[in-house]
């Protein structure tokens, strides 16, 4: 059965406005109609176990996840992607970014079963390839081992820079990058990283900023890329 969405709502409208506002690439009918059905599936799935916050509209689940989600598609650019998406939990940004781009390589790491299985559940309803869910934490170095070859590294679910550089620094080999998707209080985040012992392992390559539309969300994705020692 399709879940239904809020009278009055309108995904796909909503979509491509917000697409707009963000500046960013239209996406093809093919990747619209994908993310209406992972959108469905979300809310079907919501119903039965925490995915999301209780309660979120259809306008916020569309905004704060699914758009947050693509403004890191434009710096996943290059030749065979491969992203690791570290505590994806339902899938932000990681899956989303794989349903606009199928040719994204995406290795989803999750650690909560349930969570697991509604990922699953919604690669094969989209007839995704080339994407791994990987129950586990990002500390299992044999389920996830560090030779796997990603290219991009990221994560909403960590709450500070510092950590996640921490945890990512396995991964980061020369030509990684790391996104660390973050809100307005980046630069006391930044400061606190380049205050500790961590930051002679990576260097700020550059900042972006977004503001959400409707709710007016500041978004800031920093990209990190790994200090590479000359012998």
């Amino acid at each position: 059965m399709r879940e239904k969405l809020e009278e009055g709502f309108d995904f796909i409208a909503g979509l491509r406005s917000g697409c707009d506002t963000l500046g960013l690439p239209s996406l093809d009918v093919a990747a619209e109609e994908r993310l209406v059905a992972y959108f469905r599936e979300l809310k079907h799935w919501s119903r039965k176990i925490n995915l999301i916050s209780r309660g979120a509209t259809d306008q916020e689940i569309l905004v704060k996840h699914f758009l947050d989600s693509l403004t890191l598609l434009p710096l996943l650019s290059g030749e065979r992607v491969h992203l690791l998406d570290i505590g994806t939990g339902a899938g932000f940004p990681g899956l989303v970014c794989k349903a606009v781009d199928p040719t994204l390589k995406v290795t989803l790491v999750e650690p909560r079963l349930k969570r697991v299985s509604f990922l699953r559940h919604v690669v094969r309803t989209l007839g995704l390839s080339d994407t791994s869910v990987l129950a586990c934490r990002v500390e299992d170095e044999e389920m996830l081992p560090a030779d796997l070859g990603f290219t991009h590294i990221t994560s909403r679910a960590v709450s500070e820079i510092k950590a996640f550089l921490d945890m990512s620094h396995r991964f980061a080999g020369p030509g990684v990058q790391v996104i660390c998707m973050k809100g307005p209080k980046w630069e006391e985040e930044l400061t606190a990283w380049k205050d500790s012992a961590s930051p002679a392992g990576f260097t700020l390559h550059s900042r972006t900023e977004y503001v959400l539309p409707v709710f007016r969300g500041i978004r800031n994705l920093l990209v990190f890329e790994p200090v590479v020692c000359e012998e």
